[in-house]
């Protein structure tokens, strides 16, 4: 990249720091580099008809549509815009499609898959000073039709949007509606290219004429006295270029502009001040494209002018209609349809909407064999022989009943007995099923005999209802296979607004697990072929006009949940990933900031507190297999529910490989009731015959504990009345677990409740112990990263962790005669015993933390040393 692209790029553009958009066709080993293109003007069109795409070999741009895209630079930013390309425009592999997508320097740019281009921005060579900007040219567009009232349209800023939305056409909509509605809401513009003015159709529905021919893919110049047409035979402008003065105009002058008065009272000419915006008038909206009504005069004009190229199609007279007034409105004659093939427009439409045309060609030309006043005709019928007559009316009769059905249905819907024609017309196509004129007709019925009913549940939100006349719908087109096309359609209009209505609305939050998969169906629906469904929703529209406010709706869902997919299922997509990478490098705790970040980038994102919940629940179940706490592990996965995939699929990775099996789990259970009823034996028998695996070691661990507080309450009955045996009752008391130990707490409660002084006395002992012994631990600096790294252990490692676990086990002691006694102690010992051991928890941490580094004895050495309450080496009392 060249020094200063970016910052000229990112430039709001002004004459003096112009730039130009360079186009570098990257190469590939199979097809050579291209020359790059270098683009000057404000608008550079992308198609296999435009320069200098016409001069690349056919292989090259086989995948190029002929209107593909635009590339255009707009206040400082460049910017590209697919046209609904066959092939597709993509920017840095991301399709681009109603929108425009802003083009930076770097990226790349590539169209239908095939021509790809680094695109750089480079200073333009030579600044042009301000003074010697080139004027910009204005235009006057005249009306050749005085019985219409059109104002005059002088425009002065470029680019310039014909589109009925605009206060220019819109407001003829009262008195002429369907006039007015001809024309797109994007449906052509007028802009500069290298100081002359262009127009370009946008695709419109009734086509854009310049001297009656219809505009095709490309732009045309506009030249002195051409004669312009938009949508049909109405809106017709005679083009009048006006030179901009050598000066800035007062703002007296732009209103009494004698260039102006020679050709339109400037009192009732309609002045355009201010530009388009190239963003608006490439942003695709194919939902409002679907509101024109279709002109077909303007079609008749078309396929006239195609036929007849050379004549131009200019007016029924023939005359050039360039530069005159009577000229001009010759040419509004070609276009309303009356050419000089003195052809009837209406009659090859009529055909071509599916008249019985053969049976008119034979009753035409009957009639014109039989005529009294053609001698000659006379002469010929003469010369036929009867068996000739017979055959001529024999096929016309042929022709006449096969036509038959076809009428039939034709009447009946014209007469409004929808109901009859879907019956009438189901009959016959069990046996016709290929008959595509009779299904076309019948899909028209069906429809509108069923649609309306369909629309009424589809507005109560009575989905079921809805889905249930699309069943009935479908049963009644069983042979059709047109119909049973369209039925499906409206199922995925149902199914869409079903989706948005069940979420609240098109605004809705997007619902993390639960909407991405209808989302995604219900796109991948419309994506398999979108021209195809948008064609078909257009059919069901001309025949139930009532349709064009849902389906409308529809695609303004859709455009809704396009955008959606692209960022928040895209979002949702990201932080599945994230959540999957940490949670296997045993790194939870990375993700709280991760969440956070996503609630605040993406507001309409629901349930991320159903993530959190899961990333409590694991964090938790995650430190106590890694510390080997066994029985709070046990206790956890009783509980434990996972709502969210990323968790649930980790979660069963984890209990597959570290957590305790269903078996070890159901066993224990029996240990803890064993030892809960005083069953000490059989508990210490249960745990001994524990099959072999992971968890034996701590399951040996806790054999252990038990063994010995078992043991010690022998002793401790068998020096009843002793002289140290108040100092070994409360010692033993100290040391039981209220719910673990509650039947040894039980056992000797009433001899503790006699020494309640002393115990409480015990307890205070053993937390200032824990005090002091917790001022030495800090007091060496605790224990830091290289001692948990080193290959052995160390003095100074065994000595800290000493003091830490004796802090521990004495403040843990201390506590629990509080507890057991229900008595009131300083607050300071709650701090002392939670500092305590979150020192511990995070030594304990650090260390299965280097599971993969230290050697595994090594490490359990480490972690009985530091032990704790829940330490896989538990300290006997």
């Amino acid at each position: 990249m060249a020094t200063g692209e970016v910052p000229i790029a990112e430039m709001r553009a002004t004459v003096a720091a112009a730039f130009d958009v360079v186009l570098s066709p990257v190469a590939s080993a199979q097809r050579p580099a291209l020359d790059a293109i270098r683009i000057v003007e404000n608008l550079f069109a992308i198609g296999r008809s435009e320069a200098p795409f016409t001069d690349y070999p056919p292989e090259r741009t086989s995948r190029l549509s002929r209107r593909h895209a635009r590339v255009f630079t707009e206040h400082g930013a460049v910017y590209v815009a697919d046209l609904g390309s066959k092939n597709g425009t993509t920017l840095n592999g991301i399709a681009v499609r109603q929108m425009p997508a802003r083009v930076r320097a770097g990226d790349e740019l590539c169209f239908g898959g095939e021509l790809c281009y680094r695109v750089s921005i480079e200073p333009r060579a030579r600044i042009v000073a301000a003074a010697s900007t080139p004027p910009t040219p204005g235009l006057l567009l005249v009306p050749q039709r005085d019985d219409l009232g059109l104002q005059p349209i002088e425009v002065r800023a470029f680019p310039f949007l014909i589109s009925k939305a605009d206060d220019v056409f819109s407001r003829y909509k009262e008195r002429y509606p369907h006039q007015v509605n001809y024309i797109s809401r994007r449906h052509a513009h007028i802009f500069l290219k290298g100081g002359d003015l262009y127009v370009e159709d946008l695709g419109s529905t009734n086509g854009t004429f310049v001297g009656g021919k219809r505009l095709d893919e490309s732009a045309l110049p506009l030249a002195e006295g051409d004669v312009v047409a938009f949508g049909g035979d109405h809106f017709v402008y005679r083009v009048s270029l006006q030179k901009a003065p050598d000066v800035e105009p007062t703002v007296t002058q732009l209103f009494l502009n004698p260039a102006v008065d020679d050709a339109a009272d400037t009192d009732k000419t309609t002045f355009v001040g201010a530009a388009h915006s190239f963003l608006d008038i490439f942003c695709v909206d194919p939902g409002l494209q679907r509101e024109d009504e279709v002109n077909e005069a303007a079609s008749a004009v078309s396929a006239h002018a195609k036929r007849d190229a050379q004549s131009g199609a200019r007016g029924v007279n023939g005359t050039s209609g360039t530069g005159s007034t009577n000229g001009t409105k010759g040419a509004q004659g070609a276009i309303s349809g009356g050419s000089a093939h003195g052809a009837n427009a209406s009659g090859p439409a009529a055909s071509a909407k599916g008249k019985p045309w053969r049976w008119r060609l034979v009753a035409s030309e009957l009639g014109k064999a039989f005529a009294d006043d053609d001698r000659q005709n006379v002469r010929r019928i003469a010369g036929w022989s009867g068996a000739g007559v017979a055959v001529l009316a024999a096929i016309a009769v042929a022709l006449y009943l096969h036509g038959s059905p076809e009428r039939e249905l034709k009447d009946l819907l014209a007469s409004g007995d929808y109901t009859s024609a879907v019956t009438a017309a189901k009959g016959y196509l069990a046996s016709h099923p290929a008959d595509s004129k009779v299904s076309a007709l019948a899909s028209e019925a069906l429809l509108k005999a069923k649609l309306p009913g369909w629309l009424n549940a589809l507005q109560k939100a009575q989905f079921d209802q809805a889905d249930a006349l699309l069943t009935e719908m479908r049963a009644l087109s069983a042979d059709n296979a047109d119909a049973t096309s369209l039925a499906g359609e409206l199922q995925w209009v149902g199914d869409l607004e079903r989706f948005v209505a069940g979420r609240g609305g098109a605004d809705a939050p997007i619902r993390m697990y639960a909407d991405e998969s209808t989302i995604n169906k219900l796109l991948q629906r419309w994506e398999d072929d979108p021209k195809s469904h948008q064609r078909a929703l257009d059919r069901i529209a001309s025949y139930v006009p009532v349709f064009a406010e849902p389906y409308a709706h529809a695609l303004s869902h859709l455009r809704k949940l396009e955008s959606d997919d692209s960022v928040y299922v895209a979002a949702i997509d990201r932080l599945n990933g994230v959540i999957r990478a940490e949670l296997a490098r045993d790194k939870p705790d990375a993700l709280p900031p991760v969440l956070d970040d996503y609630a605040q980038r993406y507001p309409r994102l629901a349930g991320l507190d159903r993530v959190r919940e899961d990333l409590r629940q694991y964090s938790a179940l995650l430190n106590a297999a890694l510390s080997r706490q066994l029985t709070p592990l046990l206790a956890m996965l009783k509980s434990v529910h996972f709502g969210t995939p990323p968790f649930q699929a980790q979660f069963q990775q984890l209990a597959a490989s570290r957590l305790p099996s269903a078996d070890v789990m159901e066993r224990h259970d029996a240990v803890n009731a064993a030892w809960l009823r005083g069953d000490a034996q059989q508990a210490l028998a249960d745990l001994q015959a524990m099959p072999v695996g992971p968890w034996s070691d701590v399951l040996a661990a806790e054999a252990v504990h038990k063994k010995a507080l078992l043991d010690q309450y022998t002793d401790l009955q068998k020096t009843r009345g002793g002289k140290d045996y108040d100092q070994r009752l409360l010692s033993f008391y100290a040391s039981l677990d209220p719910q673990a130990d509650a039947w040894f707490v039980q056992s000797i409660d009433k001899d503790v409740a006699a020494l309640h002084d002393k115990a409480l006395a015990r307890a205070q002992d053993l937390l200032l112990r824990a005090q002091s012994l917790w001022k030495q631990y800090r007091a060496s600096g605790s224990i830091g990263g290289t001692q948990r790294l080193e290959a052995g252990i160390s003095p100074g490692f065994r000595s800290e962790a000493r003091l830490l676990s004796d802090a521990q086990t004495a403040a843990q002691q201390g506590m629990r005669i509080y507890t057991q006694l229900k008595a009131d102690h300083p607050a300071d010992f709650d701090r002392l015993l939670a500092d305590i051991e979150a020192e511990a928890d995070l030594q304990r941490r650090s260390l299965t933390e280097l599971r993969m580094v230290l050697d595994p004895g090594l490490l359990k050495a480490k972690l009985a040393l530091i032990g704790g309450e829940h330490s896989e080496a538990r300290q006997s009392p």
